[in-house]
C-alpha cells in the first residue's frame, strides 16, 4: 500500500497524477513515482520521499497521455529508491504499482529465479510485475488473469504493456480500485479522494474483479473472465475538503470541523415526537432489533477504542449487554457467531482489511452485521449492506478526530433507538435530544478554549512519558488520548484504568512521568480522587481533565462544562485531541504524516 493513481485520455498524464498523488499523500507514505507510455517504451521515474521530492527530479519535457503513480507505505522492503514504486520486468516492458501484500511472493521469487530471473528490489510488487512478463498470452488482460491465478495475497494492481500504450489493466483482491469516467477519458484510484477534481462519476470494483481501462471506456470481468455489470456512483466527495484552508495542519482543521461533522451525523436522525433516533440504514424493524440478545462491535485502532466507549453507552442507556473487541484478533480466534447477537463494524475509510475480513467471517457463518462507516460507496459498507453512515465529511490527517467523534454520536443515537424499544422513557429521550441540540456549540466552546491547552503542552512536552488513567468511559477516553499522543507527538504514552493502577503500573510513576487523569464528576468521582492521591504521595505530576474543582491538589486541570451523562466524553474528548496536536508541534513532529503510519490500513 498505499495510494494508486491512473489516467488514460487525451491530455498529459503527469500533472493529472501528480496532482493526484498529492490528494493522497494523507494516507501515509514513504516513497512515490510514475510510470508513463512514451514512444521509446514506459519510463519510470521514483524516488524515496515525499511527492514533491519525486516532482522536483522529473524531465522538463516528461509527457504522456498514458500512465500510473504511486505512493509507497513499505511492507516489503525498506523505504528506498529501488523498493518505491512502480515495479518493472527485467525488460522493462510491463510496470506495476500495488496496494496489498502478495503472501506467497518469497516462493515465486524463488521459482522465478530459478528460470534466470533477475530482481532489483526486494518487493512482493516486482514478484508480480516479473510473473506477469513471464506468461504468455495474447492480451495484458489475459497475462495479468493468468498471473493472478497464481498468488495468494490481498492486491489493488494497475499494470501497464509497453505493447499495449492504449490501456491500463487493474484488478482488486481486499484493496479498493475505483475508475472514474470523464469525456474520453478515464481515471484509476485506491481512493475516491483523487478523482474528485475531475469526476463525479465513479466505478468500485469488487473482489475478484479485472478492469481493462481505455479512454473510450472500460470492460469489467471476474478473474474467471465472466462479464461484470457495474453501475456508477456519484462521489459525494467535496474537493475543497481536500484543502487546509487557513489551518496550518489538516489535524487542526478536522478538530475544528466537528461542530459541523457532528451536525451531519444528527441531520434527520432525532425524532423528537417520539423520543428516539431515526436510523433507517440499519434496515431492521424494531422486531428483528428487540430480538437481539447481545450487541459485539468490531475495529482496529481508534474505530476499536471508539467501539469500547459506544458499547458502554449503549449497555447503559438500552440495557442490552454490549462489548468491543479489535477485529484483527477476533477474525483468527474462531469465533462463535450467535444468531442473537448484533455485530457492528466500524471503519472510517470502509476499507480496513482486518474489518473487512471479519465483516465476511460473521457473514459466512450466517450472523447479523451493521456497519459505522463515514465513506459512503466503501467495500465494508457495501459488504455490510446496511448501517449507519456518519456522514462527517472526508478526513485527510492520518489520525482521526473528527470521525472518532463523529461515530461516538451515532452509537449515542443507537443506544437512544435501542433504548426507546424498552425502558427509556419519553422524558429521558427528549432530555438527550435536547443535549445533542446543543453539543455542536457546546464542542465550538471547548474548541475556542485552545489557549490554555496550548500552554500545558509547552510545559509537559519535555516529559518522555505520560500514563492516562480513569474507569468506565473514562477508561476509554484515557486509551484514545494515550492512542493520539504516541501516534503524534512519537512520546511514550499508555492508558490504564484507574482501578488498576495499585496493581503494578503505580511502579512507573515518578516525578518524571506525567499522569493525565480522566475524572468526570460521576459516581467514581471519589475513588478518582483517591487515585490521583496514590500518584501524588509518589510525587507524580497530574494534569486533571475533569468537570468541577477536585478536592485535590493537582498540577494542572482542565475543567469541562456538563451536558448529558452520555455526552459529556463528546466533550471532554476536544482537549485531549488538542493536547496531542500541540504537544506533537512542540517537539516538532509531522503531524498530519505520522511516521510509520498510514490513514487506510489495506493490509493485514
Amino acid at each position: 500500500m498505499c495510494g494508486i493513481v491512473g489516467y488514460v485520455g487525451h491530455q498529459n498524464a503527469v500533472p493529472i497524477l501528480i496532482e493526484g498523488l498529492h490528494r493522497l499523500e494523507y494516507r501515509g507514505y514513504d516513497s512515490a513515482g510514475l510510470a508513463l507510455h512514451r514512444k521509446s517504451g514506459i519510463e519510470i521515474h521514483k524516488k524515496r520521499g515525499k511527492v514533491r521530492e519525486m516532482e522536483a527530479t522529473l524531465p522538463k519535457r516528461f509527457s504522456g497521455v498514458v500512465g500510473v503513480g504511486h505512493t509507497r507505505w513499505a511492507t516489503h522492503g525498506a523505504p528506498s529508491d529501488e523498493n518505491a514504486h512502480p515495479h518493472t520486468d527485467s525488460s522493462g516492458r510491463i510496470a506495476v504499482v500495488h496496494n496489498g501484500i502478495i503472501e506467497n511472493a518469497h516462493e515465486l521469487r524463488r521459482q522465478l529465479e530459478a528460470r534466470g530471473v533477475v530482481f532489483a528490489s526486494e518487493t512482493d510488487t516486482e514478484v508480480l510485475a516479473q510473473l506477469i512478463a513471464s506468461v504468455d498470452a495474447d492480451s495484458l488482460e489475459a497475462a495479468v488473469r493468468a498471473a493472478l491465478r497464481l498468488v495468494t495475497g490481498t492486491y489493488g494492481i494497475a499494470v501497464m504493456d509497453a505493447r499495449h500504450p492504449d490501456q491500463i489493466v487493474v484488478a482488486r483482491n481486499g484493496s479498493p480500485v475505483i475508475l472514474g469516467i470523464g469525456d474520453k477519458e478515464m481515471f484509476v484510484a485506491s481512493d475516491a479522494s483523487a478523482l474528485v477534481r475531475h469526476t463525479q462519476q465513479a466505478i468500485y470494483l469488487d473482489d475478484g474483479e479485472i478492469a481493462v481501462v481505455e479512454a473510450r471506456g472500460y470492460r469489467v470481468t471476474t478473474l474467471e473472465a465472466v462479464p461484470s455489470a457495474k453501475q456508477p456512483t456519484v462521489l459525494d466527495a467535496v474537493a475543497d475538503a481536500m484543502s487546509k484552508g487557513d489551518f496550518s495542519h489538516f489535524t487542526t482543521k478536522e478538530i475544528h470541523e466537528q461542530p459541523d461533522a457532528v451536525r451531519g451525523t444528527l441531520r434527520g436522525r432525532l425524532d423528537r415526537r417520539f423520543a428516539t433516533a431515526r436510523l433507517d440504514g440499519l434496515n431492521l424493524t424494531p422486531r428483528e432489533l428487540l430480538r437481539f440478545r447481545r450487541i459485539k462491535i468490531l475495529g482496529c485502532g481508534s474505530a476499536c477504542i471508539s467501539g469500547l466507549l459506544g458499547a458502554r453507552m449503549i449497555e447503559r442507556l438500552s440495557r442490552i449487554p454490549c462489548d468491543a473487541e479489535s477485529a484483527a484478533e477476533f477474525r483468527y480466534r474462531n469465533p462463535v457467531i450467535e444468531d442473537d447477537t448484533l455485530y457492528v463494524a466500524v471503519s472510517q475509510s470502509g476499507e480496513t482489511f482486518d474489518t473487512l475480513a471479519a465483516v465476511e467471517e460473521i457473514k459466512r457463518k450466517g450472523g447479523a452485521v451493521v456497519g459505522v462507516i463515514n465513506v459512503v460507496g466503501s467495500t465494508i459498507a457495501r459488504a455490510c449492506g446496511r448501517g449507519v453512515y456518519l456522514h462527517a465529511g472526508p478526513e485527510i490527517a492520518v489520525v482521526s478526530t473528527k470521525t472518532f467523534m463523529s461515530t461516538l454520536v451515532a452509537f449515542v443515537l443507537l443506544a437512544l433507538h435501542l433504548g426507546r424499544m424498552k425502558d427509556v422513557s419519553a422524558a429521558a429521550g427528549r432530555r438527550l435530544i435536547d443535549a445533542f441540540e446543543r453539543l455542536p456549540d457546546q464542542l465550538a466552546a471547548a474548541i475556542a478554549n485552545e489557549g490554555q491547552i496550548a500552554a500545558l503542552a509547552k510545559k509537559y512536552a519535555r516529559f518522555a512519558n505520560a500514563y492516562f488513567v480513569g474507569r468506565n468511559e473514562g477508561y476509554a477516553l484515557a486509551m484514545e488520548g494515550a492512542l493520539k499522543l504516541k501516534e503524534v507527538s512519537y512520546l511514550h504514552a499508555e492508558a490504564y484504568p484507574a482501578s488498576e493502577l495499585k496493581h503494578g503500573p503505580l511502579a512507573l510513576i515518578s516525578p518524571e512521568t506525567l499522569t493525565v487523569a480522566i475524572v468526570p464528576s460521576d459516581d467514581l468521582l471519589e475513588k478518582n480522587i483517591g487515585t490521583i492521591e496514590e500518584i501524588r504521595a509518589r510525587r507524580g505530576p497530574v494534569l486533571a481533565l475533569c468537570n468541577e474543582s477536585l478536592a485535590v491538589a493537582v498540577d494542572d486541570a482542565i475543567v469541562m462544562p456538563r451536558l448529558h451523562e452520555l455526552l459529556d466524553p463528546l466533550l471532554m474528548l476536544v482537549p485531549l485531541q488538542q493536547f496531542a496536536y500541540h504537544i506533537a508541534l512542540e517537539r516538532g513532529c509531522d503531524v498530519d504524516q505520522p511516521r510509520n503510519l498510514a490513514k487506510s490500513v489495506t493490509v493485514e
